[in-house]
């Protein structure tokens, strides 16, 4: 089994004041159908505007939603960019170790148990916060990392992206026995067997995917490093992308980052392989741009592994996140986005610029991406031309493209 305490919270009926007006974890009950017998915690920003992005955090084994929430930096960012928080909380009551079952079918499948239960979560969250249903990502950490993956192909049609860390491809097991398999050992899966254990799990959806973030130390020996290669596979595999890194580029704390691009040349896939860091969430406590969290019991001080989650969602406010030494020569040469390419323009209201990734919401105005132009409410009534004047740069072209 996985092995990965808790502090007492405010409990939140479910006729109270909708929580977007407190700013601290609370718990919410009667949040809908729970048949995985889960706790939901959750974080709403004071003055959270309608239309924000949701973000599901799944502790690991022996942990708490209060644990995630104290040391994984999300409420840092939830802060600075807008966004609610929702963290589900199993009990030894589900597991001898509080573990989210990852590998039981009856459980961490479309529509069943533990799955469905953070389903439901979302739902609550979108009614009562205004979630954007087309902005919810979800992430976690070892066993939450496994259910993570398997909510990421249970329901593809919910979740816009995610990020796994320390954590295993989806529907790697369906009994605990098997488990301990899948975290130390290589099923000898091709990527096609792996891409096929994601799409069988919601039978018929053909797309658009889930943006995949895969984290993995280099000396993990509770979750071995071949899962990260694993998950690659499948979920290129998904994406119908070559398992060739696109580019690759070194960041702080030994961490190498491997881009896999969609056809369109958008990452779709991301690997971040940590030199020397054992089973945890990697955090980087400090009050610099690109760090966040605090140590303690499978939280290693590296890299603020969420800062580079959320921009890599596009939550952040257009950036981009710093390097410490120069990216690799992309593996395939550049296409349509180079230099001498014509540059396109996209007319469309505030609100889809924002869903096509071109634009971003900052406390309810909408701003281009690159560029950080002003645009206005976000909205479906303000409509905008926005020119690409080079990958992730737009600039407003209201006159004329």
């Amino acid at each position: 089994m996985l092995t990965l305490a808790a502090s007492a919270l405010t409990l939140v009926p479910s006729g109270a004041p909708p929580a977007h007006a407190a700013s601290s974890l609370n718990q919410v009950t009667g949040f809908g159908a729970d048949p995985g017998n889960l706790a939901m915690y959750s974080y709403v920003p004071q003055g959270l505007a309608q239309g924000a992005p949701l973000v599901v955090a799944l502790h690991g084994c022996t942990q708490t939603a209060t644990d995630y929430y104290d040391h994984s930096g999300w409420s840092q960012f939830a802060d600075q960019w807008g966004f609610a928080v929702v963290f589900p909380q199993t009990s030894s009551a589900n597991n001898a170790l509080s573990c989210f079952n990852w590998f039981d079918s009856t459980k961490d499948t479309r529509g069943n148990g533990e799955a469905e239960s953070v389903a439901e979560m979302v739902s609550y969250a979108e009614s009562h916060y205004g979630s954007d249903p087309h902005r919810v990502y979800v992430t976690g950490l070892s066993a939450g990392a496994g259910l993570t993956a398997d909510l990421l192909a249970d329901y593809p049609d919910v979740f816009a992206g995610g990020a796994i860390d320390s954590g295993l491809p989806a529907q790697c097991a369906t009994t605990e026995t098997a488990a301990s398999s899948c975290q130390t050992s290589s099923q000898n899966l091709t990527p096609a067997q792996w891409g096929n254990l994601a799409r069988n799990s919601d039978p018929g959806y053909t797309g658009p995917w889930p943006r995949v973030a895969i984290w993995q130390g280099t000396a993990d020996y509770t979750v071995y490093p071949v899962n990260a290669t694993e998950l690659r596979d499948q979920w290129t595999n998904v994406w119908g992308i070559s398992q060739t890194a696109s580019s690759t580029q070194t960041l702080s704390g030994g961490t190498t980052e491997s881009v896999y691009n969609d056809a369109n040349g958008n990452p779709a896939v991301e690997l971040y392989s940590i030199s020397g860091m054992g089973h945890g969430l990697a955090v980087d406590p400090g009050s610099g741009t690109a760090q966040c969290g605090s140590t303690g019991a499978y939280f290693l001080s590296y890299i603020c592994s969420t800062y580079y989650t959320a921009t890599f969602w596009g939550l952040n406010s257009g950036t981009t996140p710093p390097t410490t030494t120069p990216s690799t020569t992309p593996s395939t040469p550049p296409t349509s986005s180079s230099s001498s390419a014509p540059a396109e323009c996209f007319t469309a209201s505030n609100y889809d610029q924002t869903v096509a990734g071109r634009a971003y919401v900052a406390a309810g105005l909408t701003y281009a991406d690159g560029s950080n132009q002003a645009m206005g409410l976000w909205n479906v009534l303000v409509t905008h031309t926005l020119k690409q004047t080079s990958p992730g740069y737009y600039v407003i072209a209201d006159s004329g493209c």
